[in-house]
């Protein structure tokens, strides 16, 4: 995973490989044509965070709850330190 949010909630149910088949990893904001959206703005774990806790204040969360449930992204597959 890369920001986290749970596929029953994504719009697309996940993102595409880049054969075409959706992705089991990633959501459809994060993952396209196999290949990460916004691969060099958001290229940390924090930046991450920060943009999904800005991006989910907008849709009227709370800022506390929003890191909240931010919080692990540090932890998925994606920014997992080597």
């Amino acid at each position: 995973m890369n920001c986290g949010m749970p596929f029953k909630q994504d719009p697309g149910h996940g993102g595409t490989n880049k054969d075409g088949s959706k992705s089991d990893k990633y959501c459809s904001y994060c993952y396209k044509d196999g290949k990460f959206n916004l691969a060099k703005e958001v290229d940390t774990a924090e930046k991450m965070q920060k943009m999904c806790i800005k991006m989910m204040k907008k849709d009227g969360m709370n800022g506390f709850l929003a890191w909240i449930l931010t919080r692990g992204i540090p932890r998925l597959e994606r920014w997992k330190k080597s």
